[in-house]
């Protein structure tokens, strides 16, 4: 399956261009560092590109103080991962391990300098984005999340830094291994957040981490925009790409994680391009790095709350603690999420054995257990092939009679052959069974009642749009879903009966609830906007 950048073990070294060293050398300035100054530590933004030119610049361990890693950065090579681009977090500290020589640029002008000189911003580019995937899955950082499994929060927190392709350490606290015992020791033997050395996050949330990593923009350092996208999936994501690309001052908002719904699919194999398939997850996540390049900047996990219009014709989002951010065009992109069931205990027991995707990250509390999957679409689908790898049997419980209207054929025939995997047609589910965790439920069946024991559940059915923020400033049918194009007198199909919002994607009425038409529908709005805009300013500029 396609995975995004390419492995460090194996991509040869190229040192920059001469000229490109140059170009870096006119926008820096050369420094001399002593053995042992720390050009970074852990929980500092990222400010500043350091390319070495004498020297040597380590990782250092936050426990022993010594040496982290083998590899380490010499001459012609350079600081840095995929977060510079958005203003994120060093997860490790990095120091001079001998007399160190560097040139030091700083962030606001390197990106420029990378906008001018694309053979630049491949290179850096590249190294970046493989140098995230070595990080995240080496787990090499400087969070580590301990317990997850016991409480609901440290999970959201787990689920939050995954999604998001974050690196992470996770402590099972049953483990005995000293560095377990030592992290343990500081979480006082409670499920917890710690990050650096000591620091305990009290009452994590995604929130509070995205603080500390830089993902959480300053917005209020900036309130107006040129283009607010609401909801971060691939709809949203291929709009910032392109939006970015045109010179558009634009802001992506998401209340989760980058990819939205799309993003809790552990693998689409019908998008174009990608014959082996690829997670849902890396797929929006090339699109966010594309975004950063051309300047979008992306907050997360923020909430739009409301809406409202100003006397000029533009729009201020509030959003969640009080915040605001005007723009003068508004993109509505936020999808739709899972619809919950009508089942007691349900909400006690979300994230302690009922889920609402299937990543890596649910698929170890499916080991040496059966799992229910509810659903009949391409998501719950996906979902019970890839839980089958781990979870001993698969239930994939569907309320119609055939698969036939709802999942691709590819789809259904190898569920129908998977010895692991059992489809109950005509099949609902009533109870929830468990206390502090799930340990059963019970399906009504067309030959009655059944129980099954089981200690994970992952429910996908329905659709209900992200649509109450917009305070009546956009119509909706009786669903939800915006209302765009002939059904409110606009030619282009994703105009809104409001000047200057647009929808697109899953979100919008009579979309195809498809990956590459969400994606094909953020990418031609764009051009929509761009001349909305500018008809905007040239009204602005005749007044």
């Amino acid at each position: 399956m396609e995975q995004l950048g390419e492995d460090l073990e194996t991509m040869r070294r190229v040192p920059l261009a001469d000229a490109h060293v140059q170009a870096i050398c006119e926008i820096g300035e050369e420094k001399a560092y002593p053995k042992g100054h720390f050009f970074a530590r852990s929980g500092d933004p990222m400010e500043t590109f350091v390319y070495v030119i004498e020297g040597e610049i380590e990782v250092v361990d936050p426990y022993s103080g010594e040496r982290m890693l083998d590899a380490s950065l010499g001459p012609a090579q350079f600081m840095g991962e995929i977060g510079f681009l958005n203003r994120g977090s060093w997860f490790l500290s990095m120091r001079a391990a001998t007399e160190t020589r560097v040139i030091e640029a700083p962030r606001t002008a390197m990106l420029d300098l990378m906008a001018r000189v694309p053979e630049l911003s491949d290179h850096v580019i590249t190294v970046f984005a493989a140098r995230r995937r070595k990080q995240f899955e080496m787990r090499n950082s400087s969070v580590k999340i301990i317990g997850a499994d016991r409480d609901g929060d440290v999970q959201a927190c787990e689920r939050f830094m995954s999604r998001n392709r974050i690196p992470f350490q996770s402590f099972d606290m049953e483990a005995t291994d000293s560095e377990t015992a030592q992290v343990c020791d500081l979480s006082g033997h409670q499920p917890s957040v710690i990050l650096g050395t000591d620091q305990k996050l009290e009452d994590p949330t995604p929130r509070k981490l995205a603080q500390y990593l830089g993902l959480d923009l300053d917005i209020c350092s900036q309130r107006t925009f040129d283009l607010l996208i609401v909801g971060g999936g691939p709809a949203g994501v291929a709009a910032a790409v392109y939006a970015g690309s045109e010179g558009l001052d634009a802001l992506v908002i998401e209340d989760t994680a980058i990819g939205g719904q799309a993003g809790t699919s552990s693998r689409i194999e019908n998008y174009m391009g990608f014959p082996t398939g690829i997670s849902g997850t890396d797929l929006t996540y090339r699109g966010q790095i594309q975004a950063l390049k051309f300047g979008t900047r992306f907050v997360m996990p923020r909430r739009v709350v409301g809406l409202t219009r100003r006397e000029d014709g533009s729009f201020c989002a509030q959003i969640d603690d009080d915040d605001e951010i005007c723009a003068d065009a508004i993109l509505v992109s936020t999808g739709v999420q899972y619809r919950r069931l009508p089942l007691d205990n349900l909400e006690a027991l979300e994230g302690s054995g009922i889920f609402y995707s299937a990543t890596e990250m649910e698929s170890r509390f499916c080991k040496n257990t059966e799992v229910v999957v509810i659903g009949g679409g391409n998501s719950a689908g996906q979902a019970a092939m890839f839980l089958s790898r781990s979870a001993s049997h698969v239930h994939l419980v569907v309320r119609s009679g055939s698969l036939a209207a709802s999942m691709s054929s590819y789809l259904s025939s190898r569920l129908e052959s998977d010895q692991k995997i059992t489809i109950h047609y005509n099949t609902t589910v009533t109870a929830l069974h468990g206390d502090d965790w799930l340990n059963g439920v019970t399906f009504e069946t067309p030959d009655g009642e059944e129980r099954v024991d089981t200690r994970a559940l992952f429910i996908m059915i329905g659709a209900a749009p992200n649509t109450g923020w917009l305070s009546g400033l956009a119509k909706t049918d009786e669903r939800g879903f915006v209302l765009t194009g002939s059904d409110v007198g606009r030619e282009s199909p994703f105009e809104t009966g409001t000047d200057g919002i647009f929808a697109v994607g899953d979100v919008r009425a009579g979309s195809v609830k498809r990956v590459a038409s969400a994606v094909g529908e953020g990418s031609v709005v764009v051009s929509k906007i761009w001349s909305y805009l500018d008809q905007r300013r040239a009204k602005a500029n005749r007044a």
